[in-house]
Parts: C-alpha cells; structure tokens; sequence
C-alpha cells in the first residue's frame, strides 16, 4: 500500500493538471471531423507549406504491426484521395524546401522502407489505382541475393520505369548507422547509391536510415556521399524549417483499428506542431 506524503500528493496534483491540460489542447481535435483538420494542415508563413510524409513498411496479410492489410492500405489511399490530398515526388519536395517551388493542396509523399515483394504485389497497383506516387527505400543486398520476401531488380525497374514508384537506398545491408567505422558508413552510402543508379539508370538523391538510427556526424557523410536529403523515423510534418538530412515521417502500423489510427496520426500532427510539442 503507498502511503501519500506531502510530497507525491503535490506529484499527483501536478500531474493532474498536466494531462488537465492536454485534454483540453486535445479537445477540439477529439470534436473535429478528419476532413477540417487534415485541412488546416495548410501553410506556415514562415516555414511554407506542410508535407506529410507517410512511413510504410509492409502491406499484406499478416497480423504483425508493420503489416498493413491490403484492404486498410486500399481504404487509406481512398481517404487521401477523397480529402484532396496529392502525391509529389522527393524531386518536388526537394525543390520546394529549397527553392521555394510551388506545390498542390494537401502535399503528400508515401514511403515504404526495406523494398518488400508485397510492396510490389499489392501497394503498387493500389497506388495505381488512386492516381499515387510513392517511394520505396531499398536495401540493395537483399534484391536477387539470396533473401527471399523482398522485390527483385526486375520488379524494381518495371515499378520504377512505371512512374508510379521511385527507388531510392536504405543501405547494402540495413546495419544501424550509429555502430558502423566511417569507412563502413561511407561504403553502406555509395555502394547502395551506386548499385540502384547503374540498375535503373537514374540518379539517387535519397537515403532512409536504417532503423531510424543516426547523428550529425552520419548526416554530415550522407551529404559527402552526394545525398540531397535523408529520412528518419522522426514524427512529424516536412516544412522549410526541416534538417533535410534528418526529414520527418508519419509512421503507419497495423493495430486493432487500423483505419482510426490513421485518421489520428494524420490529425495529431498539426496538433501538436500549435501546441509546440514537434517541430513547428
């Protein structure tokens, strides 16, 4: 039994008043329909636009949290779809952050991290299906080497030459970042840069790091490899006000409701960049 002292009964009372507090910051969002908030995403007049960037991982049946179900991944396209949201490419985002270019309402870029086979049979063509474009950050040992469940270079270039999905690196071997020599670094940068460029024939300009895992040292090598930008798993809008060697995502887990989870990702992120909690 614990015994109230003093002491914890002012812990207590703060603590009360502080999640007194977030219910209420919370409050208009519990209120508001999906549609008004994802809306109000919008521009910062200082830092230009907000771009949301979405974290996939797989998409298909299984019930594990990075598995996405074909049918939740179909209906959340459809949201995005029906809430005018519009896929850009990492060139247009680019050259927005970095030259003020101009981009639609709702900007969005899909993402998808280690370059599973499933991404080919099922997220591609529901991409397709909705007029989208996504990216998928590909470990390139594991493409025709001997590890199965991931896509092929074949798979690839056909997806790649579509328009439909860019191909970009998440290193040779996926090792986390942090334990690697900069001799490793340096080689994880290039040889994946170089191995999808002389595949696909064209021009890597983006890493993800593998497990999210880095620092300004590692960032300072992905610019040296001749990266324009580099993504973690950090939560959050992309604006001008981004590190684009450290680019925010929205990561998009498969839960007990999928499709609610979602919806709340997507609408806490402005949220919480007002009440100052991420990136504003």
């Amino acid at each position: 039994m614990r015994i109230e002292t003093p002491k914890n009964r002012g812990q207590v009372s703060l603590l009360s008043k502080i999640l007194l507090f977030v219910f209420i910051a919370m409050l208009p969002l519990l209120l508001s329909s999906p549609k008004s908030l994802t809306a109000s995403r919008g521009m910062d007049r200082v830092n230009g636009v907000k771009i949301l960037v979405l974290n996939y991982h797989k998409v298909d049946n299984q019930n594990i949290s990075l598995s996405v179900l074909p049918k939740d991944f179909d209906r959340q396209m459809k949201y995005l779809k029906d809430n005018n949201f519009h896929t850009i490419t990492m060139d247009e985002m680019y050259a927005a952050l970095t030259e003020g270019a101009e981009l639609p309402e709702n900007p969005v870029v899909i993402t998808f991290d280690d370059g599973y086979d499933d991404n080919y049979k099922y997220a591609y063509p529901i991409l397709k299906k909705y007029g989208f474009k996504g990216t998928i950050f590909v470990i390139t040992s594991f493409l025709d080497r001997n590890q199965p469940g991931y896509i092929t270079w074949g798979q690839a270039q056909e997806m790649e030459s579509s328009g439909v999905i860019n191909i970009e690196s998440h290193t040779v071997t996926h090792s986390s970042m942090t334990e690697q020599t900069d001799e490793q670094l340096r080689y994880e940068m290039a040889e994946s840069k170089r191995d999808i460029e002389q595949r696909l024939g064209k021009t890597v300009g983006f890493i993800a790091y593998p497990t999210g895992t880095f620092n300004l040292h590692i960032a300072s090598l992905v610019k040296e490899a001749g990266y324009k930008g580099a993504f973690t798993i950090k939560y959050g809008n992309v604006d001008r006000a981004s590190n684009l060697y450290a680019l925010e995502r929205v990561p998009i887990f498969h839960t007990e409701d999928t499709y609610r989870s979602f919806l709340e990702r997507l609408q806490y992120v402005p949220v919480f960049e007002r009440l100052g909690w991420i990136k504003s």
